[in-house]
């Protein structure tokens, strides 16, 4: 059986950088195993498969290159944009199926925005000499303000603020120990920033180690960006209700990437948010299970 997957860069900084995600049109006829098996061909951080659906639009389901995923921020958007792209979106609103229940999924120009819930944290506090001997740096590299938090808005992500740039482009990560707490915490992965962006117009640098999934580190996590803009409000007092963060610089083969994450506050406190960005369609592969 030959099988046509897609490869999508989402969160394209301009017109280059972003996330590649594969994504694999009519699945229906596609079994778990199969899916994964892609995924594992397919060889990129997450693999979206698309199948029809009765609650909704469409059916996404994500595979990583280990297992399967609930949500997945870059293939989401990068699955959208081609679907607009096709003509299969005939209005600027839709939505997307999962195994953690239906989202809504707006389309904007180029850009494409999916939903996420409104957040819940978990606090650290046992963890933290641990957490940061992970990324091989002091405790005193945290920021006086704040410090590591769990932030679900869909996935739960730790979030690790650092004092600076520098510090965040020199962290070395100890993989297989994120591993062991992010099994531990029951994590996706980490996701650490630094308030001091890597260039203009950005609110944030950031980087995302999910080996847990078979992730080491990728260039744009959508579903992380979510929870760091409402750390931001929420924890760290920025008041603002859209945030652009940076990510993908400081990867071995650097793509930059941008998410733009849209929060809807209500009586001073996040009810639910967007996050989205723009992709574009890199090429097309063949697997053959």
């Amino acid at each position: 059986m030959k099988i046509d997957v897609n490869v999508v860069n989402a969160f394209i900084d301009g017109d280059a950088g972003g996330n590649p995600a594969g994504i694999v049109l009519d699945a229906d006829h596609l079994t778990t195993k199969q899916k994964q098996n892609i995924a594992v061909a397919v060889g990129l951080s997450e693999t979206a498969f698309v199948s029809s659906s009765v609650s909704a639009d469409f059916k996404l389901e994500f595979f990583t290159p280990t297992r399967q995923i609930a949500h997945c921020g870059h293939a989401t958007i990068a699955t959208f944009n081609l679907l607009h792209q096709l003509g299969r979106i005939p209005s600027g609103s839709t939505s997307k199926e999962t195994i953690d229940g239906n989202r809504q999924i707006f389309i904007n120009k180029r850009m494409a925005f999916m939903e996420q819930v409104a957040p819940r944290y978990r606090t650290v506090d046992g963890d933290m000499n641990r957490i940061m001997a992970s990324l091989g740096l002091p405790p005193e590299a945290l920021p006086s303000e704040a410090g590591p938090l769990i932030v679900d808005t869909g996935n739960p992500f730790l979030i690790v603020p650092l004092e600076n740039t520098r510090t965040v482009g020199g962290v070395n990560p100890d993989l297989e120990t994120i591993q062991t707490i992010s099994e531990d915490l029951d994590l996706i992965g980490y996701y650490i920033f630094s308030r001091a962006p890597h260039m203009p117009g950005r609110d944030a640098n950031a980087r995302m180690f999910a080996p847990r999934f078979g992730i080491n580190e990728e260039a744009a996590t959508g579903m992380a960006a979510g929870p760091l803009a409402c750390y931001l409000y929420e924890k760290m007092g920025v008041q603002q209700e859209i945030f652009r963060i940076g990510q993908g610089h400081f990867m071995a083969l650097p793509s930059p990437s941008v998410i733009e994450v849209r929060l809807t506050v209500e009586d001073s406190r996040i009810a639910g948010l967007l996050a989205g960005g723009k992709a574009k369609t890199m090429s097309s592969i063949t697997i053959t299970l």
